[in-house]
């Protein structure tokens, strides 16, 4: 049997008089006085069916009993639509095919919620259970269709960059990245176990000392680690590496391969894109993933408040916080009651209350007027550039704290007040990030162990590692760092030290990475790299709300599998073959 001849797309004026097979779904079916319409759809498109059961009586009650999901192949002859009929919504609506004869291919329960009507609001975890009838709803099934495209224009561009994809092991070592390893019992080394890949980074800079010369791959990944919108356990991305190569060989590259992906979509992209430095970005946007599709730039505002007698400007300043803020266009108009409502906002960040100062026609309103002269405020509003009409937000605190609640607020802000196109894409390269942070008083990797610091900073390494800037970057679009990387370390020495600065001891360092600082002791190339995070990207680029709406099969937000019901417990004979014993 041939299912078809055509696909639900493809019919037109051209094949009325045809006889024609197509197969696919029953998306809508209708029943008009005795004459039965069928929208019938598959992954391309819908045509429609009709039946009249004074021609065709008995085949009429047949395809009267079909009911909606059910796989038809259906045989018949390509006719013009009524005028007035037609849909022009539908690259198949000015026909439809006059049935002659149908096969039910399969059956369909009753559905747990609509297929046809992809805007009625379906609970996610519902749709996460029954992820094949959500991919029917078409939107899954386009982004999937779509990252295909991205993907492929990728190994594209690549291969012609001169870069080989090679495949890199799942089944690895547990080594200290940052995260939780997904960890795999080994069978024949009882204890023993492997882990899958956080990422391919050991392996991609050995393929480097091996001599490869440039890498790239579209990796899955695995990270046990609390989950977000934009995060998940296991993720997928563009894994990169060079040898014999700067930054500045590296971003071209990059961008050239973003204006390809973009272009997919038919999606200019102009490069070279804006660099900026991490202190840069922090100074102006509180973040190291700064939107710059808008503007609403932080400033420093300690000088203007030792103008004020208030009480909390004045203790932030003795005990070393700061005061900064950023100005609203137009923003006067907002009330009492939305500052309230930012008032409350910025305390999820650990701020203890917003300043807000409005510049009036009429003079200065603001929740701090008592503590400062009308000439402090205007010598503040010229700072900022504030016009009539404009509003100044100010939090002071501790800097990490103001910075992360400005960030947030300016965000928020900038989205209510539409300050910002969704259509536009706004990159920017974030540079020279500190190579070290403090974390519960110990002194961790800013990215990653590997990560060389700038050469200018190495002598800094014994006597104030934690100003030491790294030679690292990343590649920040529209507010999401969707890109991350840098020049890796390649002398055992230097690496040695750094494992050292961490605290590592010998023993450890020789247990976790002595065949890579053996690596690296047999003559490694001056090498760097970057991942770019693909589910990332298609969120930004499609505008899903997150990761999981473009991945085929995602996990929850708890890490659960719905539709495969994962993680799930085992036999009792497959721990006692792994030696493993479940205690709680």
């Amino acid at each position: 049997m041939k299912y078809r001849t055509h696909r639900c797309n493809e019919l037109s004026l051209s094949n009325v008089g045809e006889r024609v097979r197509v197969s696919g779904w029953v998306h809508r079916y209708r029943n008009h006085g005795g004459v039965v319409f069928i929208d019938l759809r598959d992954r391309f498109g819908i045509t429609q069916i009709v039946c009249r059961e004074d021609e065709k009586p008995d085949l009429h009650q047949l395809v009267d009993s079909v009911r909606s999901e059910w796989v038809l192949s259906v045989e018949g002859s390509v006719c013009r639509r009524l005028e007035g009929m037609e849909n022009s919504n539908l690259p198949t609506g000015d026909i439809e095919v006059d049935i002659e004869k149908v096969d039910i291919l399969s059956k369909a329960r009753n559905l747990p919620f609509s297929i046809s009507d992809e805007h009625i609001h379906v609970n996610e975890e519902l749709r996460l259970e029954y992820r094949y009838l959500d991919m029917r709803r078409g939107q899954i099934l386009d982004r999937l269709i779509y990252r295909h495209k991205v993907m492929l224009a990728c190994r594209q561009y690549m291969d012609k960059q001169g870069f080989t994809e090679v495949v890199t092991p799942v089944l690895g070592k547990s080594t200290p990245e940052g995260a939780r390893d997904y960890l795999v019992p080994s069978r024949i080394y009882p204890g023993s176990f492997y882990a899958l890949p956080q990422s391919p980074q050991l392996f991609k800079q050995i393929l480097m000392v091996g001599g490869l010369d440039r890498y790239f791959q579209i990796a899955t990944c695995f990270r046990d680690e609390d989950l977000r919108a934009d995060r998940q356990p296991e993720f997928s991305q563009i894994d990169i590496e060079m040898s014999f190569a700067t930054p500045d060989d590296l971003f071209p590259i990059i961008e050239q391969l973003v204006v390809e992906m973009f272009a997919v979509q038919g999606i200019k992209i102009d490069v070279p894109l804006p660099r900026m430095t991490y202190q840069k970005a922090k100074d102006l946007y509180g973040t190291d993933k700064p939107d710059l599709r808008f503007g609403l730039q932080l400033r420093d505002c300690r000088e203007h408040a030792k103008q004020f007698s208030f009480s909390i400007f004045l203790d932030q300043l003795a005990q070393g916080g700061t005061i900064k803020g950023f100005c609203v266009p137009g923003g006067a108009d907002i009330s009492r009651k939305q500052l309230d409502i930012y008032t409350e906002f910025v305390k999820r960040y650990g701020a203890m209350g917003l300043v807000w100062i409005k510049k009036q026609e009429n003079g200065v309103a603001s929740n701090v007027a008592k503590f400062a002269s009308e000439e402090v405020f205007e010598a503040m509003f010229a700072d900022f550039g504030a016009e009539d009409n404009d509003i100044l937000l100010l939090i002071a605190a501790p800097e990490s704290v103001v910075n992360q609640s400005l960030d947030h607020l300016r965000r928020l802000i900038a989205k209510e007040r539409n300050l910002y196109d969704d259509s536009q894409y706004n990159f920017v390269w974030i540079t020279d990030f500190p190579l070290f942070a403090k974390e519960d008083g110990k002194i961790c990797s800013e990215h990653h162990p590997f990560t060389s610091p700038l050469d200018e900073d190495i002598s800094l390494l014994d006597t104030d590692p934690l100003s030491v800037r790294s030679s690292s970057y990343d590649l920040v679009l529209n507010g999401y760092e969707i890109a991350s990387g840098s020049q890796r370390i390649h002398n055992a020495d230097l690496q040695n030290k750094i494992f050292s600065i961490l605290e590592l001891s010998p023993e450890s360092i020789k247990e976790k990475f002595g065949f890579f600082i053996d690596a690296l002791s047999f003559g490694t190339p001056p090498h760097l790299g970057i991942a770019l995070g693909l589910d990332r990207i298609m969120m930004v680029l499609t505008g899903a709300e997150g990761i999981r709406e473009v991945i085929a099969f995602p996990k929850t937000q708890k890490a659960a599998d719905l539709m495969m019901n994962a993680p799930a417990e085992i036999m009792t004979s497959q721990l006692k073959e792994l030696n493993i014993k479940v205690t709680s």
